[in-house]
């Protein structure tokens, strides 16, 4: 039985950029077949199980020629499979798209075209470009840089397109010197604004500009390499008052974000939003204790607990986990008292439907200590779920004040296989933030460098070449105990404050 393939455009770079239908195939593909533009985000959305498949399409360096994508397209469509090929741009827009269709047609094949954005209008806009504006033209081109080799002879119309009021060349920096020659040569005014924009709507973009006549010394000088579009017209001289992406407070800024995987979206997310490049590089994972009795002893018993308090989202998700192991929710815990340090950990019960009776301003032990100074708390039995290895203060001094304290490891946290290679790569390609959220991600980021690395990271951020972000002060201190400087420290210990922190670090 047949499959079907979607031809999905990926749009320009930037993943919000995605439509709605696109995300939605995604999602139900059991297949992916995508090239080098399409943004790697992507491919999270397909199911896990679906297969993922490359196939290049870089500047002429191609992984699959595309009579072998045509055929890899048509062998996946008869296995029955849901076929997602996700192409960068729209796939009908220079995207060879029409050939693949085509192909498969002939094969017999169900397909559906599901346009995307086009890096001819979007990568413009990003740079605060618009195609058309009534104050300058009406009428605009979008011309291929880079002709079938085949063709006997180019078929652009040279003539009429000097003529125009905007013309946008996509895959054409390589010629670039030839198209702005023609241009000038057909009547097109050497003076007239122009601009080449690589990696547009990404945190990479770059934006040279100039007239017909400079640009292409600009954009050497610049080392502007593929991918890369170039538009022509008045209205790139619109740029510098409608210029926003690149003005953004975090633009171009490459930040490590060194949270679980499961925990990095909410960080990289709202520090991409203001422009920056994240890598992502996990320093820890969560796993469960060693020994997961004393945990499930406390959940069978949850009810004799006068007081639980929770020290971490993590050890909410964990303690959860367990009750639900045990056919347990919120409304065994009682008449309990239940506290949480810090609103992260607050809003983590309110998930599973508790509220918690206080939480503490900081994201410390101490906040915690001080919301339950009112609490008398001799003879009460108190519960903590935490992490294996964590500060006593909390237990200790509970324990002073008459608290029968019982603290369970909820969760342990462990260095992930594969982040070494990551955080290598991370700091060949350079650094310009590290954000540290608790002080085993800084604890278990040293450790997986090398030596030598160790030694001229701690350098780079003494030097102030690495900026250190840290969310509070047990996390500084630590990173001040590995010999790191820390340069940035919200004065709330949360993710929102810690972005906030950032920006106005580099706005300053």
């Amino acid at each position: 039985m047949s499959g079907k393939v979607y031809l999905v455009g990926a749009g320009p770079g930037d993943p919000e950029l995605l439509t709605l239908k696109g995300a939605r195939v995604l999602a139900e593909a059991e297949a992916v077949v995508y090239d080098f533009l399409a943004n790697p985000e992507l491919l999270d959305l397909a199911p896990e199980e679906a297969r993922r498949i490359y196939v290049g399409k870089k500047g002429g360096d191609h992984t699959l020629g595309q009579e072998g994508i045509n055929q890899l397209l048509c062998g996946l469509a008869a296995q029955g499979l849901v076929v997602v090929r996700l192409k960068g741009g729209d796939p009908f827009v220079f995207g060879r798209g029409g050939e693949e269709a085509s192909a498969l047609r002939a094969a017999g094949h169900a397909f559906e075209i599901v346009p995307g954005v086009t890096s001819a209008i979007a990568a413009p806009a990003y740079a605060g470009i618009p195609v058309t504006d009534r104050r300058c033209t009406t009428e605009v081109a979008f011309v291929t840089g880079h002709e079938d080799p085949g063709k006997p002879e180019s078929t652009i119309k040279w003539g009429a397109l000097a003529q125009l009021g905007t013309v946008v060349f996509l895959m054409g920096v390589k010629n670039l010197p030839e198209i702005c020659r023609q241009l000038m040569a057909h009547g097109k005014p050497s003076a007239t604004p122009a601009a080449a924009i690589r990696w547009g709507t990404t945190p990479r973009q770059e934006t040279v500009t100039g007239t017909l006549s400079t640009l292409p010394q600009a954009v050497a000088d610049a080392g502007l390499e593929p991918p890369a579009i170039t538009i022509v017209g008045e209205v790139v001289g619109l740029r510098e008052q409608l210029r926003w992406f690149d003005n953004l407070p975090l633009f171009g800024k490459r930040i490590l974000v060194t949270r679980t995987r499961a925990q990095a979206s909410k960080l990289s997310q709202q520090l991409a939003r203001l422009g920056a490049a994240v890598a992502e590089v996990p320093t820890i994972a969560l796993e469960p204790p060693e020994d997961e009795g004393p945990l499930m002893r406390a959940v069978d018993n949850v009810e004799d607990y006068d007081v639980i308090l929770f020290t971490s989202q993590n050890g909410v998700e964990a303690f959860f986990a367990a009750l639900d192991a045990r056919d347990k929710d919120a409304r065994h815990l009682g008449g309990a008292l239940v506290g949480a340090i810090g609103p992260a950990t607050a809003q983590a019960l309110r998930e599973e439907g508790l509220h918690p009776d206080l939480t503490a301003a900081s994201f410390l032990a101490e906040g915690l200590l001080e919301a339950l100074a009112g609490q008398n708390l001799q003879g009460s039995r108190v519960l903590i779920p935490r992490a294996e290895q964590a500060r006593e203060l909390l237990p200790e001094t509970l324990t002073q004040r008459g608290a029968l304290v019982e603290v369970v490891p909820a969760y342990r946290t462990v260095k992930p296989p594969e982040s070494a290679q990551m955080l290598k790569q991370a700091l060949e390609e350079g650094l310009d933030v590290v954000t540290f959220t608790a002080s085993s991600t800084v604890v278990n980021l040293m450790a997986l460098l090398e030596p030598e690395q160790r030694r001229r990271f701690v350098e780079m951020t003494q030097k102030g070449q690495i900026t250190v972000a840290s969310i509070g002060p047990i996390t500084s201190q630590k990173a001040r105990e590995l010999g790191l400087a820390v340069h940035v420290q919200p004065a709330a210990y949360t993710i929102e404050a810690l972005v906030e922190a950032i920006a106005r670090h580099f706005a300053g």
